[in-house]
């Protein structure tokens, strides 16, 4: 296959919008890190802890998404510029490191998810729980 300079050029944009929902999540995480830490400082409780924990864990992820998403990006432009100085050969390997990168980066997103809806669904059985 004959790896044009549009090829790598096509991810640019879906690359990105990924990075800025990444952002996104990133943000808001932080944002509800500090309001569960503000609480939990005002009047201690296990499960605030424990929440704020799993937030721990996600923004580390995501923090690694978005370090996947960003060297997928810069492969993917070295790929480019490979492929104007007639480098094919390794503009060939260095596009593949690119979708690596970026399978990575999809794969922790896909992580990230779960973690979100098993807290989501712990704090639904709770609301259940106080209805009883």
């Amino acid at each position: 296959m004959e790896l044009s300079l549009t090829t790598p050029a096509l991810l640019f944009p879906a690359i990105s919008l990924l990075m800025l929902a990444y952002t996104n999540r990133f943000i808001v995480l932080a944002q509800l890190v500090r309001d569960l830490y503000s609480q939990n400082k005002q009047e201690p409780d296990i499960i605030l802890e424990e929440q704020i924990n799993n937030l721990r864990t996600r923004i580390n992820i995501i923090r690694n998404m978005q370090i996947l998403g960003a060297l997928s990006f810069f492969f993917c432009v070295m790929s480019m510029f490979l492929i104007y100085t007639g480098s094919r050969i390794l503009a060939n390997i260095v596009f593949g490191v690119s979708l690596l990168l970026l399978l990575g980066s999809l794969a922790l997103l896909v992580a990230e998810l779960q973690i979100s809806i098993h807290a989501l669904n712990i704090q639904l059985q709770g609301c259940k729980r106080n209805k009883k």
